[in-house]
């Protein structure tokens, strides 16, 4: 026993720790509409073991509303360029809490599930539901039904996938459901609570490249490091304009103190001498360098002086 212990842990160590062996991918979202934007980050080994792994973020997170926080959008990997993984968008599903809201007791509710096929080829499943204001009848949920279910059909059938994505992320068709059915009773909500995609079909090749994507987050990067190095620069120069600022007031305030040490000097200087050997002019100069006036008779600037 104690041999085969010894030999499983050499074997452990032996093992290659697998994490180390992994990298990270940026994920982006699909080129139209959304254009590469990077919604994420995930690790792997190889760029193969990506392949079709699936990413759900909000719609919040990709475009930005905040009323599309309860719709998540499901995005997978379908090919890897470099540290890049690009994804294509399969649908998009609304979270349980804010469906259970909508419904209460007394309120009527119809779901579907209807398969179309849209103008390009692409063949999706949507799951709508309708919560009208009263209760509803069996005849009334079987024509509400149907009405939505021909209102889908037509409409995904004369549009692209581009064109059914975008209305389904912002309400289109929701409203036009809402027309559609409203002769039979008026609705409190219409919503998609589910968009699959089954099938593909033909991938349309607008918008801008990945390599112009790089181009533009580069010169977005070197803009803002523009931005941050001008404002750290005139943060430096403010600085240096309130130290000049405050080396005159030293310079003043030396200025003053010089200015007293001349006063007193001259008042050392007039006690020192005898100032009744000066002359008027000489008693004057004194005067004025200590402030005082200079007006009267010889025996008064003497006695100003001796103050």
């Amino acid at each position: 026993m104690a041999v085969k212990g010894a030999k499983a842990r050499a074997a452990a160590r032996k093992q290659r720790d697998k994490w180390k062996s992994k990298r990270w991918f940026t994920i982006r979202a699909p080129r139209t509409p959304w254009q590469y934007k990077v919604i994420g980050e995930t690790m792997g080994e190889t760029p193969e073991h990506l392949m079709g792994r699936i990413y759900e973020t909000t719609q919040n997170e990709v475009d930005g509303d905040f009323s599309k926080m309860h719709v998540k959008l499901r995005f997978r990997v379908v090919d890897t360029r470099g540290e890049d993984a690009l994804t294509e968008y399969i649908g998009h599903a609304l979270q349980n809490d804010y469906i259970r809201r909508q419904i209460r007791r007394h309120r009527g509710k119809v779901d579907d599930v209807v398969d179309c096929v849209t103008a390009d080829g692409y063949y999706i499943r949507v799951k709508p539901v309708i919560v009208a204001v009263n209760r509803l009848k069996t005849s009334q949920k079987s024509q509400m039904r149907k009405l939505m279910r021909d209102t889908l059909l037509q409409y995904t059938a004369r549009s692209t996938w581009l064109e059914v994505q975008n209305a389904f992320l912002t309400d289109a068709v929701e409203k036009s459901l809402i027309e559609a059915i409203k002769i039979i009773q008026p609705t409190r909500s219409v919503m998609i609570r589910k968009v699959q995609l089954i099938q593909s079909g033909v991938v349309t090749a607008d918008g801008p490249t990945l390599d112009e994507i790089h181009e533009e987050e580069k010169r977005a990067g070197a803009e803002r490091a523009a931005k941050k190095a001008a404002a750290l620069e005139k943060a430096m120069s403010d600085e240096d304009d309130s130290e000049d600022e405050g080396d005159s007031e030293d310079e003043e305030s030396s200025d003053e103190e010089a200015a007293l040490e001349v006063v007193e000097d001259s008042d050392d200087a007039a006690s020192d001498v005898d100032l009744s050997t000066l002359k008027v002019a000489e008693l004057k100069e004194l005067l004025k360098a200590v402030g005082k006036p200079v007006g009267g008779k010889k025996a008064e600037l003497i006695a100003r002086l001796s103050e």
